[in-house]
């Protein structure tokens, strides 16, 4: 998860006026519950809300993230978006496929891809706060040894760690680093087969959602099947989120693409015309978060969902 400026480390960490934590946010179904389960070694439920609450409030005191404040980081997103299983057999059969989870918060959907047999050693994560990482290991009380999956900690807007270069419509001609020694994505260029994003582009305005397609459009291998997916907000009609009074956590009115503007995004603009496949649509959601500063009955929210596959 992850900022006006070109740092995302220059955003602005709202403390007056933060929105408290509230616990009657809790919600977890009987997949996630097994899950944190089974990754915690915490049998009982009241033990394991408990326990997550507490890393909750470490995670929120970093940055106030929505997703925090709401519980995303235990919602298994990645697994329920409609092309997790084409991720899981790129690992399956692809020789040395690499999967990057970028704004990977805790992460949580690369402990749920890996345990759903993607290749560990093919994983990485990122994140501009390295906090969240490590509290990743206390929540899944994990160590890098037990879970040796590489994290490298960066502003995806700073070119020393993401620099944005032309997609690859051949193989480059550098071989694949070896993901523990990395200290920047950029000797991933052309090389990852897999790239998840979500609840990520829609931090930030309309250039800064292009820059980030850009970059990560240059790490993409250019091999068919090869793709990026993810979830975040978005409209039926492309422009600024009108139906909440509340900015997002960096103080900024939401921008949000439509499933046409963010296929014509990728198909033209980031990528040449026809040489991926775009699938985007929009899935209504509750937010009891927002109530009730946003009681309007009329009001309704969406989730993007999408991918972006390599032809």
């Amino acid at each position: 998860m992850a900022e006006p400026a070109s740092k995302q480390a220059d955003a602005p960490k709202p403390s007056v006026g933060l929105i408290p934590l509230d616990e009657t946010l809790y919600s977890i179904d009987d997949q996630a519950l097994e899950f944190m389960k089974a990754q915690t070694g915490i049998q009982d439920a009241e033990e394991l809300k408990r326990h997550i609450l507490a890393v909750q409030a470490e995670a929120y005191a970093i940055h106030p993230y929505p997703c925090i404040r709401r519980f995303s980081f235990i919602l298994l997103k990645l697994g329920r978006l409609p092309a997790y299983q084409r991720l899981l057999t790129i690992g399956k059969e692809r020789k040395g496929a690499i999967f990057l989870d970028i704004g990977c918060c805790l992460g949580s959907e690369i402990r749920k891809a890996v345990a759903d047999g993607f290749p560990i050693e093919g994983a990485i994560g990122s994140d501009l706060h390295p906090e969240f990482w490590d509290l990743g290991h206390k929540l899944f009380k994990s160590t890098p040894e037990t879970f040796p999956v590489p994290f490298v900690p960066g502003d995806a807007f700073d070119p020393a760690h993401l620099e944005a270069v032309p997609p690859f419509y051949a193989p480059p001609d550098t071989q694949a680093p070896q993901l523990s020694t990395l200290k920047s994505l950029n000797p991933l260029r052309g090389h990852v087969s897999v790239i998840h994003a979500s609840s990520f582009f829609h931090l930030f305005d309309e250039e800064k959602q292009f820059k980030l397609a850009q970059s990560l459009a240059g790490l993409l291998s250019p091999e068919p099947g090869s793709m990026i997916l993810g979830s975040h907000g978005g409209r039926p009609e492309k422009g600024f989120r009108t139906e909440s009074s509340r900015t997002n956590s960096h103080g900024m009115t939401m921008f949000c693409h439509s499933p046409e503007s963010w296929t014509e995004l990728w198909d033209g603009q980031i990528f040449k015309k026809g040489t991926v496949k775009v699938e985007a649509f929009l899935l209504e959601i509750k937010r009891k978060d927002l109530e009730p500063t946003d009681p309007t009955p009329e009001a309704r929210f969406y989730l993007m969902v999408w991918s972006i596959t390599r032809l």
